[in-house]
């Protein structure tokens, strides 16, 4: 079997990036302006991070944008591979965007509460080129929109992987501890962590170490 793919995201600048990337990370996360989590940096940071990373790994931009015309026009300022969709948005905005955006992948993350999000994620799979399992609440007055480092029903994930076409990742308080049995539980595509490798809000290159060897190792 091959190893999961490896995103680590609230990546804070270029320095950090390329220790994920020198450890073995496929992707990592920018995350824009956003209601709540960790990790949030500028538009201009992000475009820094994005021009100086290797041609082989992927970006992710996390917004909380919803609509298409104002998501085109972050993604133009910071010019990633991947729009990571952290809210949900009307169904015609996904291909308003990519009419915009030509090649751009779309990763939609699914809050997993209860078998709607299950409903909901598998709704979505004609829309988008990947769909990202996280921990959270939508409806909350502040809403949470992923990062909050909290392991959900990975039941309900293993339910969406079963039946999705499209990749799958799974975040949602992955640390180097649980890995293993996460990816065993749900069998993701790709797997997305942030606080789980970080000590006071910075990178910890001995966890993210360890958190590798653990994936690496993982059959």
């Amino acid at each position: 079997m091959n190893r999961v793919k490896v995103k680590i995201c609230c990546i804070l600048n270029i320095e950090e990036a390329e220790v994920a990337i020198g450890l073995g990370a496929d992707a990592i996360g920018l995350a824009g302006p956003i209601p709540s989590g960790p990790g949030i940096i500028s538009n201009e940071q992000i475009r820094h991070i994005v021009d100086n990373l290797p041609e082989n790994v992927d970006s992710f931009l996390l917004t909380s944008e919803t609509r298409a015309e104002d998501i085109v026009a972050l993604h133009k300022l910071v010019g990633t591979k991947t729009i990571q969709l952290v809210d949900k948005l009307e169904s015609a905005c996904y291909q308003q965007i990519r009419d915009s955006i030509p090649g751009i992948n779309i990763v939609q993350l699914i809050h997993i509460n209860d078998h709607q999000s299950v409903e909901y994620a598998l709704s979505l799979i004609d829309h988008v080129d990947a769909l990202l399992l996280d921990s959270g609440n939508p409806n909350l007055k502040l809403k949470q929109l992923g990062g909050t480092g909290k392991v959900h029903d990975w039941d309900l994930s293993k339910q969406i992987v079963n039946k999705s076409t499209i990749p799958v990742y799974l975040a949602g308080g992955l640390s180097p501890t649980n890995v293993t049995d996460a990816i065993r539980a749900v069998s993701p595509y790709g797997v997305d962590l942030c606080s789980g490798v970080r000590t006071e809000g910075r990178l910890d290159n001995e966890k993210l170490i360890q958190f590798f060897d653990v994936v690496n190792n993982v059959e």
